[in-house]
Formats: C-alpha cells, sequence, structure tokens
C-alpha cells in the first residue's frame, strides 16, 4: 500500500468545487483537541460566521460533521414525528429525497410536484397547505439537479400563513446568491461546505430559528437520529455553562471552514454574488455562441449551476470523458428524468472566475469537435469576453 496521490482536477461539476491554496493550508494546521479551549473559541467565531452568512441573528446556527445531506436528514427527523403531515415540493432530486427521509421518520407525506427545470409553483404548495394541518413544509432553495432557483421567500410566507414551520435546502445557493433567514422567517436552512464556499465536502452548516427549537422541546418522543438530535448536539455547540462532550468534532475541515468564510468575507457576500453572476453570464454567452441551449428559463436559472441542454446525435458521456482526461475537467451529468439529456457545469466559489469559464469553453468545443459539432470555439471566447468587459 502506497501514499495516494490525487490527480489535479478542475472542478466545474454539481460539487464539490475547487478548493483554494489558503483553504488547503488551513486544513494541514496542527490538530487539537475539540475541548480545547483555543478550540472552542473557533468554534464561537464560526457560529457568528455561520448566523452572519444565513442572516440569521436569532437561529442557532452550527456546523454538522457531515455532508449537505446531513443538514436535510437533521431538519426533518428534528421537526417530524410520527403522524405529522408534511408538505414537501419536489421539482428534482433532492425534493425526492425529502420525502423519502420524512416517510423513515414516520411523517405522513404530500407531495407538491413541479417540472424538474422548472420552480415550485406556490400556488400549487397553497392548494396543498390549505385545509391541512401541516406541520412541516419544506422545499429546495436551489436545486442542484436542475439548476432551478425557487422563491423561498414566497414560499416560507406559505408556511407561516398555514402555520408550518419551514424547510429550506440551500446546499447549492449559501454563498453563490442571497440567503435570508431571517427576511424569509424561515425556520431550519441548511447547507453544504463543497459548493460555493469552496471548501472541502464533509460539514453541513444548518440555522435552526426559535420556533423550530420550541418545536423540538416539545416533542413527544426523541428524533430518531441520535448524532444530530439538535437538543444533544447544543450540549457540545451551545457553549453555555460549559461544553458537554458529544462527538469529537472534525477539528481540521471545521479549520478549513473557517478560513472559507474569512476569504468570504474579505471579498464581501455582495462581491461573491456579483462574481457568480457575471461568470454565469460569460458561460451562457459563449455556450449560446457555440451552439448550445440552456435547459431553465433565464429568470429562474441559477448562476452557480448550469444546465445544458445535449445537442442531438451527442455522446453526453464521451464528451464528459474527453474534458476529463484531456483537460482534467470534471463537468456533471444529469440525474433522474435528465440523465443523457443534459450536462450540469458548476461555477461556484473559487471555481467561478474567468479562467474557469475560458477553459471549460475551450475544452467543451474540442470535445464536441470530435463527435463532429460544429461549434466555434473562438466565436464562444468571443462571446464570453464580451460579457465580461460590459
Amino acid at each position: 500500500m502506497q501514499s495516494f496521490q490525487p490527480p489535479r482536477r478542475i472542478l466545474m461539476g454539481p460539487g464539490p468545487s475547487d478548493v483554494s491554496p489558503r483553504v488547503l493550508a488551513a486544513l494541514a494546521r496542527p490538530t487539537i483537541g475539540h475541548l480545547d479551549p483555543a478550540f472552542q473559541g473557533l468554534m464561537e467565531e464560526i457560529k457568528a460566521a455561520l448566523s452572519r452568512l444565513f442572516n440569521a441573528p436569532d437561529h442557532i446556527c452550527v456546523p454538522l460533521p457531515a455532508p449537505g445531506t446531513a443538514g436535510m436528514e437533521a431538519a426533518l427527523m428534528n421537526l417530524l414525528e410520527p403522524g405529522d403531515l408534511a408538505v414537501i415540493c419536489v421539482n428534482g432530486v433532492f425534493g425526492t429525497r425529502m420525502v423519502d427521509m420524512a416517510g423513515r421518520a414516520g411523517a405522513e407525506v404530500v407531495t407538491v410536484d413541479d417540472e424538474w427545470g422548472t420552480p415550485v409553483d406556490p400556488a400549487k404548495v397553497e392548494a396543498a397547505l390549505a385545509g391541512r394541518q401541516a406541520k412541516v413544509l419544506a422545499f429546495v432553495h436551489a436545486e442542484t439537479s436542475t439548476g432551478v432557483r425557487s422563491d423561498a421567500a414566497s414560499l416560507c410566507a406559505l408556511a407561516r400563513k398555514y402555520g408550518a414551520l419551514s424547510i429550506v435546502d440551500c446546499v447549492t445557493s449559501l454563498g453563490g446568491i442571497a440567503v435570508d433567514a431571517a427576511a424569509w422567517d424561515a425556520d431550519v436552512v441548511y447547507s453544504g461546505t463543497q459548493k460555493c464556499l469552496s471548501a472541502p465536502p464533509g460539514l453541513s452548516p444548518v440555522a435552526f430559528s426559535k420556533r423550530a427549537v420550541a418545536s423540538i422541546a416539545a416533542r413527544k418522543e426523541k428524533p430518531r437520529n441520535w448524532l444530530y438530535d439538535i437538543g444533544l448536539l447544543m450540549s457540545y455547540w451551545g457553549g453555555e455553562g460549559g461544553r458537554t462532550y458529544h462527538h469529537t468534532a472534525p477539528i481540521n475541515a471545521l479549520y478549513g471552514l473557517h478560513e472559507s468564510l474569512v476569504a468570504l468575507f474579505e471579498e464581501g457576500q455582495q462581491a461573491a454574488f456579483v462574481r457568480h453572476a457575471r461568470m454565469h453570464e460569460s458561460l451562457v454567452a459563449g455556450l449560446e455562441a457555440l451552439g448550445l441551449e440552456m435547459l431553465v428559463a433565464p429568470e429562474h436559472r441559477l448562476p452557480q449551476l448550469n444546465t445544458v441542454k445535449i445537442p442531438e446525435g451527442i455522446d453526453e458521456a464521451a464528451v464528459r470523458n474527453h474534458v476529463l482526461e484531456h483537460w482534467n475537467l470534471e463537468i456533471g451529468a444529469g440525474l433522474g428524468p435528465l440523465k443523457g439529456k443534459v450536462w450540469r457545469i458548476g461555477l461556484m466559489g473559487a471555481s467561478a472566475s474567468p479562467w474557469h469559464v475560458r477553459l471549460c469553453l475551450t475544452a467543451l468545443a474540442e470535445a464536441l469537435a470530435v463527435q463532429g459539432f460544429a461549434g466555434a470555439k473562438d466565436k464562444a471566447l468571443a462571446a464570453a469576453d464580451a460579457k465580461l468587459a460590459a
């Protein structure tokens, strides 16, 4: 057995994204104990930074020791008990995952279904909530499988109107577009570190409102997931009156998250949003000049996750293999009903730069040309550069 030396990839798929050298360097700092006073100071800084990032001053904000799926599981398993009613919006893979988890929690589930590639329809959600006593309304803000953004403010307002607690999946949105738990009046918001935060996978930042915490405290039985039981977890993360051992925190991963948050606040959140939007506009201009089409209508597109229709007659897997083999570039395939129909191109965090846009367009043009697709690379690059210069 020998040391593993990973290839140097350029990550422009649906996640993870490229990790900056400064975050990689932070990961290599000396490991200390998870109850060390110095580490406890770091924990408090991370909590405050997540509160700022989520705009959740009245929520408890902590990073769970697992990827974004842990945030989903923590939200559903803490809020739902057997017999509760959950209304869950499904317009992609991660809505279907919510349905599965809610069922495992023993809840009765009502789904609100929309076509993949379109946002959640608030009118359908209101129809599902009206006349029912739903405990939870859950939806995906930024659907990673389709590249669609749904209107979180409107959907959370409907949850309030009908007395439900809102759960918002922000795994792909946090750090790339505005996430505003306070303005939305959202109850549980969760994300992951490997998308627009450009830290390695393995942590799930979450925010729980006072309403959500009160609901958890009033449960008739314990949550079915021990590790993510918020009451137990906060005995360690809460900090008031001393911390109680709950789990061994992933020390170095938290160093990486902290450094990624430092970098994001140095850039400025609004500046980061503008950067993601500009790179998206540049990439789309180049793709369209190359002769490709986008799946999602412009007004509903995520700047950080771009779904591109595969031209007729093109072997999509061969294109992905070509750019990986010849350019060390990773882009993503379609999932579910979009499998074989789209590519998913990420412009997330450190991977949202003019260099990434130009490289992606160049690599795609070459891979398509191998299959006889008549796109013009120079035209694509000129269109992308024109957007950046505007």
